[in-house]
């Protein structure tokens, strides 16, 4: 018997269709936009447009590109505020939250311009001993058609900045945005017309659900990078294995934090009850678990919940966090809170009281045994699971022993670099949290469950583009190594003479 259920992620159900996407305004809940959903005609002409634009944008160099980023930057300046409505509006979150997202999105933009020829231009490389008649390079080129699939949490940093880097780097790119926040990538694409009208299909915006996807990838992107849960992002990695499309992944986190005995616990509190509660706790990098060594755990656990029962829930000015815009996270919030009281936790603030029907207030569960819910698997909600350990020792292995490995975070006067270098993950901010999401420069990505492939940083303009290597002869050789006919006894003679260097370099003798 089939199982036709739909799978059901945080970004929504899997291959999920419609003929139309209508928002709300996470505010009242009432019906806020419209917009068509693509299907694979308009994801094929939206392919075909970007790969015809895609040659000529690349010509442009270094320097004509960074001339129309810097249009782009402004434009989006100028609109910044448009941009934050509709931030506040389709995700809910509050209106700084949504600055800090043009505010990254220009700073991205800016790191870009700036470095991009130095990251992906002409580098020239050694030459070889066996050839030494030969000179040798490396250059970036772009790949082409870079699809970008955004998530709803941070609807334009996110994407914004991957899209940046593949633009920058020399492709043309297509994004296609949350189903819940298409709004923000039409005022992407739409700054971008405006502010490089020569050039409109280097930046184009195609709506839909999970459907809208599929047919971006079915209609011959040359890389995709993709942003979302685990489960979707399995079945984009087997769509796009079927062309051997690369493809980026930026998928679930269970993000760990290490309180150790030596650390400032007052520091401490504030930065991880952000980490932890901040955008709702909507975020793959959120500090969703604090492992606590025994000796300092009850003084952390009475300053960090004094902390979070101030923080303020809502839609109004004052509020600090928003709603949860997917409904169908909500009961998975109750059910990791819910789980880990019936381990034998304790609700210090908030516990199943706190989550409604469209806004949860932050939760500090204490006393969590290492395998609960909300110690293990993604909870995407305003709460902060504590697990007691004896040191820093245990901390380590259950952040190392788990399935994911995106950031952290370790709070420690002295050891804190020691403790961060043993992490198995991709990030780690030492006596803060998230930074590493904040400097452009810095690599993003993960291991494990956490995907692969990074954004952000010289890493993240080579994600998108290929190393294309050069060798040019430069004169006659004692004898070439590339043809026939080479004379009796060279290659021979050729080992003698790398051996005996090797040795003596070695301090060996010769015979």
């Amino acid at each position: 018997m089939t199982n036709n259920t739909p799978t059901i992620t945080r970004d929504g159900a899997i291959g999920q269709d419609g003929s139309e996407v209508v928002t709300v305004d996470q505010a009242t809940g009432a019906e806020f936009a419209r917009y068509p959903a693509a299907g694979k005609e308009e994801a094929a002409a939206a392919v075909a447009a970007a790969r015809s634009v895609s040659g000529p944008w690349w010509d442009l160099g270094f320097e004509g590109r960074a001339g129309q980023l810097r249009a782009w930057q402004r434009e989006m300046a100028i609109s910044g505020e448009e941009g934050v409505a509709l931030i506040h509006a389709e995700n809910g979150k509050p209106l700084d939250e949504a600055r800090v997202e043009v505010l990254g999105i220009l700073e991205h933009v800016q790191y870009a311009v700036e470095n991009a020829e130095r990251v992906l231009g002409r580098r020239e490389v050694p030459g070889s001993r066996t050839v030494p008649n030969q000179r040798a390079w490396v250059e970036y080129q772009p790949y082409g058609v870079v699809g970008v699939i955004g998530p709803w949490n941070f609807p334009l940093l996110t994407p914004g900045a991957i899209l940046v880097e593949a633009i920058a780097a020399g492709n043309a790119a297509i994004l296609k945005p949350s189903q819940i926040t298409p709004g923000i990538g039409e005022w992407l694409a739409r700054t971008w017309r405006r502010a490089v009208p020569d050039f409109p299909d280097v930046l184009q915006c195609l709506n839909g659900f999970g459907a809208t996807g599929q047919a971006l990838i079915e209609s011959g992107l040359n890389k995709l990078a993709f942003t979302g849960s685990v489960n979707t992002g399995k079945t984009v990695a087997a769509q796009c294995a079927q062309t051997l499309t690369p493809v980026l992944l930026e998928l679930g986190g269970k993000d760990g934090v290490i309180v150790a005995e030596d650390a400032d616990l007052d520091e401490a509190a504030k930065h991880i009850v952000w980490g932890a509660i901040q955008n709702t706790g909507h975020g793959c990098i959120s500090l969703e678990v604090a492992y606590v060594v025994e000796s300092v755990h009850d003084e952390f656990v009475e300053k960090i919940s004094d902390l979070a029962k101030q923080v303020r829930v809502g839609s109004g000015e004052d509020a600090e966090i928003g709603p949860v815009p997917l409904p169908t996270q909500i009961p998975i919030i109750r059910e990791h809170i819910q789980d880990a009281l019936d381990r034998g936790a304790t609700a210090t603030v908030g516990g199943i009281e706190a989550v409604g029907e469209r806004y949860v207030s932050p939760t500090i569960l204490v006393g969590v045994t290492p395998d609960a819910l909300a110690a293990t698997e993604e909870t995407f909600g305003p709460t902060l699971a504590i697990v007691k350990v004896t040191d820093t020792e245990e901390a380590i292995a259950h952040v190392n022993g788990g399935r994911y490995g995106l950031g952290s975070a370790v709070f420690s006067r002295d050891r804190g670099e020691d403790i961060a270098r043993r992490l198995r993950v991709g990030m780690t901010s030492i006596n803060d949290a998230l930074v590493f999401s904040i400097n452009p420069a810095v690599p993003f990505g993960g291991r494990g469950d956490s995907g692969y492939g990074r954004k952000q940083g010289e890493e993240g303009l080579r994600e998108f583009a290929y190393p294309h290597s050069f060798t040019a002869k430069t004169g006659p050789a004692q004898f070439s190594a590339t043809t026939f006919g080479r004379p009796a006894g060279a290659m021979a003679g050729a080992l003698v003479g790398v051996r005996d260097r090797i040795l003596a370099e070695s301090g060996e003798k010769t015979d």
